[in-house]
């Protein structure tokens, strides 16, 4: 293996290269804690080559035609099907997410490339005949030029799969920037683009920090940023990619709820609160964090999650266990220390997760299943976005204060209610403020014919990601008004305010 071939590098113009500089940053294996490999931090000097090869192929790009734009997102989601086993491995071996999970991931990632094949449709302008003597009118969609991706650690293809296929499809280019945490699926995505039929310099790649984020947002070439992470992030992409005068969808941070109502199958909710809150070891943006128990059925309710959730088995995501390891060691010992404070704070804990043993090799970073009890909301495990497999659960007395406290949460990105009444669930998805709603659904991530994005501070900008918003934010809307003179027709001139006829 050369040197190269050791090192996560970069992707412009179809080529992987080491970059400009000799800052590096180790990439783990969580389950073991080993480092794997090694992944190239660009400097400026990188992020402007991956813009320039961006933006000398965005005009031909453009100017393909979609038939031929189509054929290329086809050739990709049949590349991306068959060789799913392979990127699963990465994502696992990288992340720490079970395989079946990161095939899971796979799978969502999937039916935006679909919807991506579509989107022709979607692209059509409209047309208004004689809106005025001898005048038509019609609309063009028109991409907006090079694209900035930066996507999270947590879903290092799904992510960039909301993103990329959309851009591409509407004629854009893209610089993709992903976590530095699990960089590989990012090269291998890059890789199928181009077996494809991707033109080189369509899509590139840049590893790295904050240099490489903050060169994108201020680069003059670059006409959009995506981004999807924290909240005090997006809030900075945000301000300073809009300062740049750039279009921004900056997905932020969450704290999701999920309501019982008294008259909810428990068991069904419990199965629910279990696979949302620990699958991916609580590493989802729409993972469900916080149970609102409405009395009476909260110590039932406890108890049930409890019993599924000691069942659990915790280890290496390659050895058919069922919960991985969190993505590093900080970051493990940071929701741990969540743990400790809810305690201190006085919070029962139900299910201590500092105390798995997982069925893994070496030194990885692992935290268990976790539940907390009588959670109250000025408590920092309610306040702050955790990120990791911590359940907290809090009563509340009835449906109006439980829908109260989710209102008052600073986050909107994803809630649930567990409900048989129909009329209560309809009054939940009509009053409460939260982007994305679940009615007997713990993850209601929308398909990819309509769009993901929350509310409040867990979204900056406008338009949501993938779907027809997708489709908007990536394109510029233009309006020709046309008129073509009759053989003999009138002349001369009229300085008043042109008016329809």
């Amino acid at each position: 293996m050369t040197a190269l071939e050791g090192l996560v590098g970069h992707w412009v113009e179809g080529k992987h290269l080491p970059g400009s500089g000799e800052r590096r940053g180790d990439v783990y294996d969580p389950a073991t804690g080993e480092v794997r490999r090694q992944v190239a931090f660009a400097e400026e000097a990188d992020v402007d080559a991956a813009v320039a090869a961006a933006d000398a192929a965005r005009t031909a790009w453009r100017d393909t035609s979609l038939s031929r734009r189509t054929a290329v997102l086809f050739a990709f989601r049949e590349l991306l099907a068959t060789r799913r086993d392979e990127l699963a491995a990465i994502i696992t071996a990288e992340h720490g997410k079970v395989l079946d999970d990161a095939q899971g991931e796979i799978a969502r990632g999937l039916e935006v490339v679909e919807f991506a094949c579509g989107l022709g449709h979607l692209l059509k302008g409209e047309h208004a005949e004689g809106v005025s003597t001898g005048v038509d009118v019609h609309s063009l969609r028109q991409p907006v030029g090079v694209c900035a991706v930066i996507s999270p650690f947590n879903f290092p293809a799904m992510v960039p799969l909301w993103f990329v296929p959309v851009a591409i499809a509407c004629g854009n280019t893209v610089v993709l920037k992903p976590s530095e945490k699990d960089p590989s699926a990012s090269l291998f995505l890059a890789r199928l683009w181009q077996e494809a039929g991707l033109p080189d310099g369509v899509l590139n790649v840049v590893q790295g920090d904050r240099v490489a984020v903050d060169r994108l947002l201020a680069h003059p070439r670059v006409r959009s940023v995506s981004f999807v992470g924290s909240t005090p992030v997006a809030r900075h992409v945000y301000e300073t990619a809009t300062a740049a005068g750039k279009r921004v969808q900056a997905l932020g941070g969450a704290k999701n709820h999920m309501v019982v109502l008294p008259d909810a199958d428990l068991d069904l909710a419990a199965d629910a609160a279990v696979n949302a809150g620990f699958g991916s070891a609580g590493e989802r943006c729409m993972a469900v964090s916080v149970v609102v128990a409405v009395e009476p059925v909260a110590d039932d309710l406890v108890a049930r999650i409890a019993e599924r959730a000691r069942t659990i088995r915790v280890g290496d995501g390659r050895r058919s266990c069922e919960m991985g390891p969190l993505v590093t060691r900080e970051h493990r010992d940071r929701v741990a220390a969540y743990v400790a404070a809810g305690e201190a704070d006085g919070a029962k804990v139900v299910l201590d997760g500092r105390q798995v043993e997982p069925d893994a090799d070496g030194d990885g970073f692992f935290l268990g299943p976790t539940l907390l009890d009588g959670v109250r909301p000025e408590m920092s495990v309610y306040t702050d976005e955790i990120f990791g497999p911590v359940l907290s659960v809090v009563r509340a007395a009835t449906y109006q204060e439980a829908v109260d406290l989710v209102d008052a949460n600073p986050y909107g990105n994803g809630v649930a209610i567990f409900t048989n009444d129909g009329g209560a669930a309809r009054r939940f998805e009509h009053e409460v403020e939260v982007g994305m709603v679940g009615v007997n659904v713990p993850i209601p991530v929308p398909v990819a014919q309509f769009s993901f994005g929350g509310w409040k501070s867990s979204l900056f900008g406008d338009l949501h990601a993938y779907g027809p918003d997708g489709v908007r934010f990536f394109t510029r809307g233009k309006v020709v008004t046309t008129r073509w003179p009759e053989p003999g027709g009138a002349r001369g001139l009229d300085l008043g305010f042109p008016r329809s006829s």
